[in-house]
């Protein structure tokens, strides 16, 4: 079945077969004698070649995709879910990765930018959505545009079929998918972990805001950067919660399937469950993170009012005990500026100096006794 495409990488058909994996770009016109067919497309392709791609389907499988679940696959909006038909599953998982093009124009920022505001990196994370379509014998997968997630596996598969050619045991946990479900749960877990590749860098950027609003030295003005931050975070927390109860869906429905009773169908049905476990782990494992960071802003924030609210009051007492200490200062120099015509001391010609004496034995006793009740520590 041949039809146009719109651009080289909009539609990639993989055919997996006796541990092979053979890459083309039309779509097949019947399934392999053994194995399963993977068709990944980007979502404009989908849209744009809807009817070629449901008789595809209804070749190779039997059957078609809903008109509702074409709509939630074409939906860029549609939060991480999971349904289920008596013929194929359906499972829409909004990932977590690095913007392609945010990555290459990060080095080209000017040296000249606020050290303070930093690289946004939460910016940086796109969360555009993937939608899968199990059949028994058909994968199907719509992506965004330029989809990484999608390269990047296909690579991977490419590579372990080369290098696993002839191994009985490719189809284990590092080899070649043995079905679509375990190729589904295996794309799933990549997308999972490219946020975990993030945790470094997201975490160095929220310690170093965090160590802006603890420095005494510092005159942190980046809040706006930083409520985008926290709002950035929750948004993410919020798709992990989706992520997680999509997999628990799919979980709870792996618990139905029929299972052959033979050692190669236990096996089959046992590798998606603990791939599924798996899978809800890490996705378990992003859920902590950012709540830990989410945590560790609010903590900061609070940290850092605190810190002003001390330092403040360390600055009024140092400024109440120097008050204190020129308050006999100026006492005496208000009585001695008194229009009276006689005051002890000041027709003599010592008496000022006695008085400057006096005055400044006054104020090293004040001092020393403030300094000794930390009343002028230092700041």
């Amino acid at each position: 079945m041949k039809i146009s495409l719109s651009a080289p990488t909009a539609l990639r058909v993989f055919t997996v077969s006796d541990l092979q994996v053979q890459a083309s770009l039309q779509l097949p016109e019947q399934l392999p004698a053994h194995g399963f067919v993977w068709l990944a497309c980007t979502s404009a392709f989908f849209d744009a070649n809807r009817p070629q791609l449901q008789a595809c389907l209804q070749a190779l499988s039997g059957h078609s995709l809903l008109d509702l679940h074409v709509s939630d696959l074409l939906n860029p909006q549609l939060p991480s879910r999971f349904d289920f038909t008596s013929h194929y599953d359906m499972l829409v998982f909004r990932r977590l990765a690095a913007r392609a093009e945010e990555a290459q124009a990060e080095p080209n920022v000017k040296a000249s930018r606020d050290r303070r505001s930093g690289p946004m990196v939460l910016r940086r994370i796109d969360t555009s959505a993937v939608g899968f379509a199990v059949f028994d014998r058909v994968l199907l997968t719509v992506h965004p545009q330029d989809c990484a997630v999608r390269e990047a596996y296909a690579a991977r598969l490419l590579a372990t079929s080369s290098g696993d050619a002839g191994d009985t045991r490719s189809t284990g946990a590092r080899g070649i998918p043995g079905n679509p479900a375990d190729m589904m749960l295996r794309i799933v877990s990549h997308m999972v972990d490219g946020y975990l590749d993030l945790r470094r860098e997201l975490t160095r950027q929220l310690d170093h805001w965090q160590t802006e609003l603890l420095s005494p030295r510092t005159r942190f003005n980046n809040w706006s950067t930083l409520l985008q931050a926290r709002l950035a975070l929750h948004q993410l927390d919020e798709i992990c919660e989706d992520q997680r109860v999509a997999m628990q869906d799919w979980s709870e429905s792996l618990n139905s399937w029929p299972v052959a009773a033979t050692p190669d169908g236990l096996r089959e049905h046992d590798l998606l469950s603990v791939r599924s476990r798996d899978v809800l782990e890490h996705i378990d494992r992003v859920v902590h993170h950012v709540q830990r960071l989410e945590h560790s802003i609010e903590t900061a924030v609070q940290m850092h009012f605190n810190a002003q609210s001390n330092r403040t009051n360390d600055i009024m007492r140092t400024l109440t005990a120097i008050t204190a200490i020129f308050l006999p200062l100026n006492l005496i120099a208000a009585v001695f500026g008194m229009n009276f015509e006689f005051i002890p001391l000041l027709h003599q010609v010592a008496g000022f100096w006695w008085t400057i004496s006096g005055m400044l034995l006054i104020a090293c006793t004040l001092a020393v006794v403030f300094w000794r009740k930390r009343f002028l520590a230092q700041l």
